[in-house]
C-alpha cells in the first residue's frame, strides 16, 4: 500500500512512548531493559526474505537476530545473535566516505562525489546520466565506487589495505575478508563494473575502473557483527574517537559531514521515510545489517537477514525505531521545556 494512504512504514510504532531528545541516555539498567524491549518488539517482524541476488548471502539463517547499543563512554548493551559475523556490504560506504573526507577535506569531496539524494535505486545508471556523470552522493554505488577510488595508495592492493585498516580502526578490532562472499559478488557484479566504466567516461574517477570495483567489492565483503556496527556507529557519534579503544579515527568535522550524508541518503530513496519514523542518521546493508548513530550518545547495530523490498532489514528497522523512541534518540524529537500552566 502507498504511504499516502496513511499506513505507517513501521507498524506498531505508535505503541512506544516518544522521549524527547536530550544530551544523555537513561541510566545503565534502564538502557539494558529498553534494548531487550526493542529486541522483543522486533520479533513481530516475520516478513521479508534473505537476499539471494548474491548467492553467498542466500545461505544466511533467516532467523538470526541481534541488537547492540554502544555508548560513547564505551558501555555496550547487547541481546541476541550479536556475535554472529556477516558481510558489511553497503554499510561500508559510510566509513570509507569518512576516511576519504579525512584525506581530502569537505569541499573537494563534496565537489567530486556530492551529497544529494538521487531519489532512485542505489545501483541506478539513469541517475548518473541525468546528472552529467556526477555520482551525486557516496551512499549509492556510483558514489561509493568513486570514493573507493579516492582512497590513498598507488596500487589497488594499497587502497584495499587502507580501507581494511581504516574500517578495523572504526570497529576497534581487525576485520577479516569473507572470501566466499567476495568471490560470489565478483561473479555477479557486472552492473557495478558498468557503472564504473560510465564514471570513467565522464572522467569522474582517475584510477582503473575495474580495479576500483574490485576494491569496492572487497570492502563490502568484510566481516562484522552487530556489536562491531554499534561500536563503529558510536565512533561517529563520539566525534571520531572509538569509545572502546580510545583511538581517534577521524576528526569531528568528518563525523559531522558523514552523518549529514547518512541522514539524506543512507537509506537510499527511503531515506525520508526512515528519518520521518526513526530520526537518526543510519545505513543498511543487504546482508541484514543496520547501523544508526545518535550524535553524542550512542551507536546502534542490528543484524537480521530478512529484508523488505527496498533491501533493508525488517527486524533491524523495528528494533532501531523502538530504540530511537524509547531512548530519546530521535534528533527531531522535542518537548516543552516547561509544561503549560507550570
Amino acid at each position: 500500500m502507498s504511504r499516502l494512504r496513511g499506513d505507517p512504514v513501521i507498524v506498531g510504532l505508535e505503541e512506544i512512548g516518544q522521549r524527547a531528545s536530550t544530551g544523555a541516555l537513561p541510566g545503565w539498567d534502564q538502557v539494558d531493559v529498553l534494548v531487550d524491549d526493542a529486541y522483543r518488539f522486533a520479533l513481530r517482524g516475520t516478513g521479508g526474505a534473505v537476499a539471494d541476488y548474491i548467492p553467498a548471502l542466500a545461505q544466511a539463517d533467516p532467523d538470526l537476530f541481534g541488537v547492540a547499543v554502544a555508548q560513547v563512554d564505551g558501555g555496550l548493551h547487547a541481546v541476541g545473535d550479536v556475535d554472529v559475523a556477516f558481510s558489511i556490504q553497503s554499510i561500508s560506504k559510510a566509513f570509507v566516505y569518512a576516511l576519504v573526507c579525512q584525506n581530502f577535506g569537505h569541499e573537494q569531496v563534496m565537489a567530486r562525489i556530492g551529497v544529494n539524494n538521487t531519489g532512485l535505486a542505489f545501483d541506478s545508471v539513469i541517475a548518473i546520466e541525468l546528472n552529467d556523470g556526477h555520482p551525486m552522493n557516496p551512499m549509492v554505488n556510483a558514489g561509493a565506487i568513486a570514493a573507493t577510488a579516492l582512497m590513498p595508495g598507488s596500487t589497488p592492493g594499497e587502497r584495499w589495505e587502507a580501507i581494511q585498516t581504516g574500517l578495523s580502526a572504526f570497529a576497534g578490532r581487525a576485520l577479516a575478508l569473507d572470501d566466499e562472499v567476495y568471490r560470489s559478488e565478483t561473479a555477479t557484479n557486472q552492473r557495478n563494473r558498468a557503472i564504473a566504466r560510465l564514471l570513467e567516461s565522464y572522467r569522474r574517477i582517475d584510477t582503473d575502473p575495474l580495479d576500483a570495483v574490485d576494491v569496492y567489492t572487497r570492502q563490502c565483503s568484510l566481516l562484522v557483527t552487530a556489536k562491531d556496527l554499534a561500536v563503529m556507529a558510536a565512533t561517529l557519534a563520539d566525534g571520531g574517537v572509538n569509545p572502546v579503544t580510545g583511538r581517534r579515527v577521524v576528526s569531528a568535522t568528518v563525523c559531522r559531514d558523514t552523518l549529514a550524508v547518512l541522514a539524506t541518503s543512507g537509506l537510499y530513496e527511503r531515506s525520508g521515510e526512515w528519518l520521518f519514523d526513526i530520526g537518526l542518521p543510519g545505513k543498511s546493508g543487504v546482508a541484514g545489517g543496520i547501523m544508526a548513530v545518535s550524535p553524542g550518545k550512542a551507536g546502534i547495530g542490528t543484524y537480521a537477514p530478512r529484508l523488505d523490498p527496498a533491501g533493508n532489514s525488517v527486524r533491524g528497522q523495528l528494533a532501531t525505531a523502538h530504540l530511537s523512541r524509547a531512548l530519546g534518540l530521535n534528533i527531531f524529537a522535542s518537548d516543552a521545556a516547561v509544561s503549560p500552566g507550570g
